[in-house]
């Protein structure tokens, strides 16, 4: 089977055996490649329209304490700006983000345990009685189930949690000892079970990566079914043991984007910030691969300029409004429109 005719299949049936799926993402000739993307965003219109969900992420904290080798705020990156937004900070910010029409939250940090489980919950308590209509989405790492329990409890709708790969060897060179894929996987089946909205997620093209470890990914999410899968291009930051390695590869990462909306039609699929930096309209390409979210940055600048993930990272100057502008008519330029709205999953 040649593979056009195997893209017609995963269109057709949402599933390829895994050495087909393999040869998908070893390559595509560029009429492949509009295929494939073709069929994604056609299936995504089918089921969202033209519209792409607008999500305002604060960044509250760049104090994590785990080493993972490529990530910029690791504990052990003493170079880093260090900085943790209070509650008044943190709402604030959500207020100018309401102003500006954003109707879902996204609180995200290093795993930061200063903030404890009630921490937590008094913030997220505090945005739904101001804003009940909204939706607050957590991504702030492990945390014990009775964490996530009460979390659940004082209103927190959704939860981020990538499990950047499938393969416990490769999850092992990725991450320090102290974690492990088991209890990555622990906190997924935690946070879908307690009845969160639960989003996971890779890094295509990390140091270590084998397609064979994407297909593996692929065939984990479509078991675990996830409302929300974050995908982007691994990116070096110059402060990690991983400053040498080179940047993962965004036309792999867009042919993942499409597979996926084709293996898990419903999801709520962004196109995220890494993609946007690898590439200068890498948002609007994931857009037309498949995706259907996009998430600016309405941290306040004291934090926005110190939360560096990989070198490069764009969002972290500028304003809201032009931001929102500027995503706004980009979209209207390739067909869609910003939806500001809540834009709940359909699953």
């Amino acid at each position: 089977m040649d593979k056009k005719q195997l893209i017609a299949k995963l269109d057709r049936e949402g599933i390829l055996p895994a050495d087909d799926l393999a040869q998908l993402l070893r390559g595509l000739d560029s009429e492949e490649t509009e295929l494939l993307s073709g069929c994604a965003r056609r299936k995504a219109v089918s089921l969202y329209g033209k519209s792409v969900y607008i999500r305002g992420i604060v960044e509250f904290t760049n104090y994590c304490r785990n080493d993972c080798r490529y990530c910029g705020i690791r504990c052990s990156n003493t170079r880093a700006d260090r900085y943790r937004l209070s509650k008044n900070e943190i709402l604030s910010a959500c207020e100018g983000g309401y102003r500006s029409g954003f109707r879902t939250f996204v609180l995200q940090g290093g795993e930061d345990m200063h903030y404890t489980d009630s921490d937590i919950c008094e913030i997220v308590k505090a945005i739904k009685d101001r804003w009940p209509e909204c939706a607050v989405t957590l991504s702030i790492g492990e945390r014990s189930r009775s964490g996530y329990e009460s979390y659940y409890a004082a209103g927190a709708d959704r939860f981020l949690l990538r499990q950047e790969t499938s393969s416990p060897s490769h999850y092992a060179y990725l991450h320090p000892e102290t974690m492990s894929l088991a209890n990555r996987k622990r906190c997924l089946d935690d946070l879908k079970d307690i009845g969160y909205q639960t989003g996971c997620g890779i890094m295509v093209g990390s140091p270590g990566q084998t397609i064979e470890n994407i297909v593996q990914d692929l065939l984990y999410m479509k078991d675990f079914v996830p409302h929300m899968i974050g995908i982007g291009p691994f990116i070096p930051h110059k402060d990690t043991p991983f400053a040498d390695e080179p940047a993962g590869d965004a036309g792999l990462c867009l042919r993942v984007l499409s597979i996926t909306r084709l293996m898990l039609p419903k999801v709520l699929l962004p196109s995220t910030t890494a993609l946007g930096t690898a590439v200068s309209d890498g948002r609007l390409q994931g857009i037309l691969a498949g995706a259907n979210v996009i998430m600016p940055n309405i941290t306040p600048p004291r934090g926005r300029c110190r939360y560096i993930l990989y070198d490069g990272q764009i969002g972290t100057e500028g304003d809201t409004q032009e931001d929102l502008k500027r995503i706004g008519d980009d979209l209207k330029s390739i067909g869609y429109f910003a939806d500001m709205g809540r834009g709940d999953s359909i699953m």
